[in-house]
């Protein structure tokens, strides 16, 4: 199809989906309405008809909200002077990119190879496990780490895997947030183990361990002499008021994975950050695990403005201060419009789960809040919870707006269906 100078309109578009693209994902937008994304800045979108919605969702790459000034900026900058490098000749952006951001991850994790989507630097993760004699891996129930073939091995979700067996061989999964668990799996041969979990998992619907879990799992890993691979492409950057789901208990992994705010919502870029013993056989020959777009400039330039637009801005702190505010507001609208409904709300920082008693009435709530122009995320591994990820950069009136789409949302759904049984919940 020949370009063309103007933008094509809704019908043309879902057609190009259904041709082109997806006719599954087309026949999902339709749930959506006509409305399609044109523009973005900070936490709105604008739609085709000129209106705007709240991205409380983007999945957890917007902690800067879309289109940060510094991190744009550094981008166009980058653009206009070498936005790919030659791989050849040693590149100045990834250098300061690799120096930034192990300064801010925990001490110890000093090597940095960089990827393009948090699936990559899973895969990175594996393979060099694999370098270190590591062939059994051990995940969690629940978590999710990707979906490219090596990455869907420990992301712990039948529907995903199914179509793909047989996977990696050696894998097992021990419930999340259960140290004995692991204590368990790790016996049964832990020199030979690598472990790898998130911090808080995303996709599994927010679920938050006990406290000390994430200690006890360093502990139970330095007494096996298994690896620790902590998965941080979520939890990372800032969003749980922190800069990583590792220090809210002073913990260094061997291995931790960095992505979706890493890009400074603007160009995709992840990273795996390893101790100097875990990356020996990177620093040995750095041809053994390559890609063509790794470390280009373009993406290392927003990786280190998205790294300083977070200090600069005092978004660590923010993200913790308004999670408070929006995890309190959420509380009370729940129990006082639709207690019966939801099963919880919990969430720390800017990483927020609202369970209901089933995915229909997830489904429900959803399509409210859309519909009140407000958007957030499913969770891939538990349907029945819904993803609040707002940005950090979020201001006074887009917490409010926030607040009162969710009470207008909840109180429409509680009036649809009095009680949970109403929607078939399960």
């Amino acid at each position: 199809m020949s370009s063309t100078s103007t933008e094509p309109g809704y019908p043309e578009v879902l057609d190009l989906y259904r041709k082109n693209l997806s006719r599954g994902r087309a026949k999902i937008s339709e749930v959506f309405g006509t409305q399609m994304e044109m523009s973005s800045r900070g936490e709105w979108i604008e739609t085709s008809d000129g209106g705007r919605y709240l991205n409380a969702g983007g999945y957890g790459v917007l902690i800067h909200g879309a289109r940060h000034p510094h991190v744009e900026a550094e981008v166009i900058r980058q653009i206009q002077t070498s936005p790919i490098a030659s791989r050849i000749l040693l590149e100045p952006t990834a250098a300061r990119a690799a120096q930034a951001l192990a300064r801010v991850t925990p001490e110890g994790l000093e090597h940095v190879h960089f990827a393009g989507s948090g699936t990559e630097a899973t895969e990175a993760a594996l393979k060099l496990a694999r370098t270190l004699g590591k062939t059994r891996l051990i995940s969690t129930v629940g978590g999710y780490h990707g979906k490219t073939f090596g990455a869907l091995a420990v992301t712990g979700n039948d529907l995903y895997q199914a179509p793909f067996r047989p996977l990696l061989p050696d894998v097992s999964h021990v419930p999340f947030g259960d140290a004995a668990a692991l204590a368990s799996e790790l016996a049964k041969g832990g020199p030979d183990a690598c472990v790898i979990l998130e911090p808080i998992q995303g996709e599994g619907g927010v679920r938050i361990p006990p406290a000390g879990y994430l200690g006890a799992v360093r502990a139970l890993c330095d007494e096996h002499g298994a690896l620790l691979v902590l998965d941080e492409i979520q939890t990372g950057m800032g969003r749980l008021g922190h800069w990583w789901g590792a220090d809210r208990e002073d913990v260094t992994p061997d291995i931790l994975l960095a992505g979706k705010g890493l890009s400074g919502g603007i160009v995709p870029v992840s990273a795996m950050i390893a101790t100097p013993a875990a990356f020996r056989a990177f620093n040995r020959d750095p041809f053994i695990h390559t890609s063509t777009f790794s470390g280009a400039p373009i993406a290392m330039a927003a990786a280190r403005a998205a790294i300083e637009a977070i200090e600069q801005d005092g978004l660590v702190e923010r993200a913790g201060k308004v999670g408070e505010v929006l995890l309190t507001g959420m509380r009370e609208i729940v129990a006082r419009r639709c207690p019966q409904l939801v099963t919880e709300v919990r969430g720390v920082g800017l990483l927020i789960g609202v369970e209901l008693k089933g995915a229909g009435l997830a489904g429900a709530l959803l399509s409210e809040m859309v519909n009140r122009h407000l958007i957030v995320n499913y969770s891939l591994n538990a349907g029945a919870v819904l993803r609040f990820t707002p940005p950090a950069v979020i201001s006074e009136e887009g917490i409010e707006f926030l607040l009162s789409a969710f009470d207008g949302a909840c109180a429409e759904v509680a009036a649809r269906y009095p009680t949970a049984d109403s929607v078939g919940a399960s």
